[in-house]
């Protein structure tokens, strides 16, 4: 039923053997840098690539701070930890996303609370999400205060799926008007802007990853971004054990974490953010093709939304139902062709079951007829 579909991406990418859903590409100083840090002996969490990146992923997102982390997780992690989640506190964000998003949430000892998206981004639905605060919260004493649990409401968590931003500059009016911090998760979006601003500068802060599948990758690694110098200084000194700064004494201030980047990682993704434009550019080649033959075969393809100019991450294609979804999955995975559903949706979980929602019609839509396509930078 779909050959005509293996065949066009394989020859797409001028190949026969078997075709990953998507790739690291190391195309530049990837060998040169790692050397170099080789042979400093700085190969840990200090070292001049870490200051490299930061100053270079800052300067790229327009913001004035970036703080290296280990991955995009514990970037969320200590995000939520900045905007003051604490045990029993709930925070909003939507049940179609990756795991980490929640887990993130979950090491704060908070409560998800789950929102439905937009069709036409797979992101947070802003005009849901006001519903659910008007219907569901009432501001009391400057938080925003859950009716039906009698909780605060801390913060909010939107995410750029695949690569494709949400209406983040709505979330954002209505966040600021029910005082909810918000955090963006912008792990799978970087390179995409929304009404010519980088996502995750919309939020308070926002946590972009590295990990081995995104366009540029330090094998893990991930950042938190933001304005306030405060909250900057902060994330440093939380992700490096909240050590005090001394010669030689061992003095820490607070309970932290050990989730700075090490050396050899950030060396690796200096290179490959020398390469990001390239990679960009030839995501977006991709995704007109793809667009040009899905037409003419009567199936969806994600394109951009409106006012934003996406990284094409991972591409996805829409299908007709859950029958048809399977079928398409089936077929391109046993001839070589890796192809992925969309997530199970975090309510569905065992974790989460027990979670408070939104109607989910969308996202319980998106989950039946989603599926991701080789989506690797051709060489």
């Amino acid at each position: 039923m779909f050959e005509s579909t293996i065949d066009f991406i394989k020859s797409t990418f001028k190949t026969n053997e078997f075709l990953p859903l998507q790739e690291p590409r190391f195309i530049g100083n990837e060998k040169k840098y790692l050397n170099e840090c080789i042979d400093s002996t700085f190969v840990s969490s200090v070292g001049k690539f870490v200051d490299k990146f930061e100053k270079e992923i800052a300067a790229y997102t327009g913001l004035k701070y970036a703080i290296a982390t280990v991955n995009g997780t514990s970037a969320l992690h200590i995000s939520l930890l900045l905007a003051d989640v604490q045990q029993d506190d709930e925070v909003i964000t939507q049940a179609l996303t990756f795991i980490a998003t929640c887990n993130a949430i979950s090491y704060c000892n908070a409560k998800p609370i789950f929102i439905d998206v937009d069709k036409d981004t797979m992101g947070l639905s802003p005009k849901i999400l006001k519903e659910f605060l008007q219907e569901n919260t009432r501001l009391e004493d400057g938080k925003c205060i859950n009716k039906t649990t009698g909780k605060t409401i801390k913060a909010c968590v939107p995410m750029h799926t695949f690569g494709h931003a949400c209406r983040i500059d709505e979330i954002k009016d209505i966040c600021d008007e029910y005082k909810i911090v918000l955090v963006e998760d912008a792990a799978e979006s970087l390179g995409t802007t929304y009404k010519g601003k980088h996502t995750g500068a919309f939020g308070k802060l926002g946590a972009i990853s590295f990990n081995g599948n995104k366009i540029v990758t330090s094998g893990g690694g991930g950042c938190i971004i933001t304005d306030d110098e405060a909250l900057a200084k902060k994330a440093k000194h939380m992700t490096t054990t909240a050590k005090i700064p001394h010669k030689w004494e061992f003095e820490h201030d607070m309970i932290a974490y050990n989730y700075r980047m090490p050396n050899l990682n950030a060396a690796l993704l200096v290179a490959q953010l020398e390469n990001l434009d390239k990679y960009l550019a030839n995501k977006r080649e991709l995704a007109t093709i793809y667009k040009k033959f899905f037409d003419e075969q009567k199936i969806t393809f994600m394109i951009e939304p409106k006012e934003s100019k996406s990284n094409y991450w991972l591409h996805a294609v829409i299908l007709k139902d859950r029958e048809q979804r399977n079928a398409f999955l089936e077929a391109t995975n046993e001839k070589g062709m890796m192809t992925r559903p969309i997530w199970v949706l975090m309510n569905k979980l065992e974790m989460f079951k027990g979670a408070q929602c939104s109607n989910l019609d969308n996202s319980l839509w998106l989950e039946d007829r989603v599926v991701n396509i080789p989506s690797t930078v051709r060489l």
